[in-house]
């Protein structure tokens, strides 16, 4: 496949790699831990929030070489139908993007957005 290549869409690239533990352990997300609607974010601050997730150490891409706007559009489609969600941790004031299914799965029952 040519390295300009997009990936089929049935990757999840809201996860960094199937062997990264949920952020917060085997658990649900924390308790206060909020869901944060991301197009109530300004252009600015999603980008960069994007970025730095789609950054983070561990994000593998396996044999696709995908450009950082790429990347950075595919979660913002996943924050769009809903298969992600954007949360934020005021203990820790940090970010996090975690698959829907996942949260779920955990018993996360933080709601919808979007």
């Amino acid at each position: 496949m040519p390295s300009d290549s997009l990936p089929p869409d049935d990757h999840n690239y809201a996860r960094t790699s199937d062997s990264e533990e949920a952020p917060y352990g085997e658990d649900a997300p924390q308790e206060g831990v909020l869901v944060i609607p991301y197009q109530q974010l300004s252009a600015e601050a999603l980008d960069g929030i994007l970025e730095d997730f789609v950054c983070r150490e561990g994000t593998d891409y396996g044999d696709y070489d995908v450009s950082l706007e790429d990347k950075k559009a595919q979660v913002k489609a996943q924050l769009a139908d809903g298969s992600a969600m954007l949360l934020f941790d005021p203990v820790q004031q940090t970010c996090h993007i975690e698959m829907t299914r996942v949260l779920r799965s955990h018993g996360w029952s933080g709601g919808d957005y979007g």
